[in-house]
């Protein structure tokens, strides 16, 4: 017998075979030039690779955790993150005051370059690395972990004078620090957020010695400044003999957390940039709130690294995928 077929029964059919050619007509979805996961297709492994390396050197010395947050901060706000602190070269930003023989964390992002050339050749940037092993760090010291957008390409300008003129030096006061954040994007809040990353790293004698010398700043607690003249002799006719170095925070020195605040509040920040955020009224409220909210604070904090993650990135086809993080193609 014959099969009798409803036109009712072939809508359906028709209607499936329409939307199903109309899927396969549309034109493939194209992925934003930043983003996170941007290696997933072209290195898979690329930021578990930076992450062993981080790992690996941050276990046997965890004050490069704060060499590599600061190594991000000193890249980003010259010239964007386009990893022109890594630059070689006489007139480079390396050769700058403000980076000069005190850039740590090079042979970590240096290790992870060479392994990934190895896998993904000229694939990963420099820039990349830089802002995978920041967020690394403040995971593997303060258990602080965030997303980072990637695709970030390299520059191939670096030039010495540039970190003088982006970068604040350590005698800012709290207005100083507002506008010179605020030129790259960054709230007040975020710029006394940003400044917790002084929980960990050290400073050089150098950097404070006019708060020691002739006399004691009043706004230092007069014990901690006992501390520190025993490491800090007085210069010599206007000339740093020595320079040792100190711990930035005299609390938790190797735990990227909120206790950097709670020195502040007995004033026993290092810098004049670190204690002007609590003498300020301008920054007391927040300084006062991150010391009560820790978990509030690192969330913050992790915003915040995100954020200056994406100052002036190069993405596209700008810059270059250097092959050497420390020269240009």
């Amino acid at each position: 017998m014959a099969k009798i077929f409803s036109s009712k029964l072939l809508i359906p059919f028709f209607t499936l075979f329409t939307i199903s050619c109309s899927v396969l007509a549309r034109p493939p979805r194209v992925l934003p030039p930043f983003r996170v996961g941007f290696y997933q297709q072209s290195c898979p492994p690329a930021e578990y690779i930076v992450h062993k390396y981080v790992s690996k050197f941050v276990r046997l010395n965890p004050g490069l955790a704060a060499g590599l947050i600061r190594l991000h901060f000193h890249d980003c706000f010259v010239r964007g993150c386009d990893a022109s602190v890594l630059l070689d070269g006489p007139n480079s930003e390396k050769e700058s005051i403000p980076n000069k023989g005190s850039l740590r964390g090079l042979e970590v992002i240096d290790a992870a370059k060479a392994e990934l050339e190895l896998r993904c050749p000229g694939v990963v940037s420099c820039a990349d690395i830089l802002t995978f092993a920041a967020r690394d760090s403040a995971w593997k010291v303060g258990n602080i972990y965030y997303d980072v957008p990637s695709g970030r390409r390299d520059g191939n300008v670096s030039l010495i004078l540039e970190p003088l003129l982006n970068l604040p030096p350590p005698f800012f006061n709290a207005s100083a620090l507002r506008d010179n954040f605020a030129r790259k994007g960054l709230s007040l809040d975020e710029m006394v957020t940003l400044s917790g990353a002084h929980s960990i790293g050290i400073s050089h004698c150098s950097s404070f010695l006019t708060r020691l010398y002739p006399t004691v700043d009043p706004t230092l607690d007069p014990k901690y400044a006992a501390f520190l003249k025993r490491i800090c002799p007085p210069p010599v006719n206007g000339t740093t003999v020595v320079n040792p170095t100190v711990n930035l925070d005299s609390f938790t020195p190797n735990a990227l957390d909120n206790k950097y605040y709670v020195g502040l509040k007995v004033n026993k920040g290092l810098l004049t940039s670190d204690q002007t955020l609590f003498n300020s009224p301008l920054t007391k409220k927040i300084v006062l709130n991150n010391a009560q909210y820790g978990y509030a604070w690192a969330t913050k904090f992790a915003a915040a690294m995100v954020k200056m993650g994406k100052i002036e990135v190069l993405t596209g086809s700008q810059g270059e995928i250097r092959k050497n993080c420390h020269a240009v193609n």
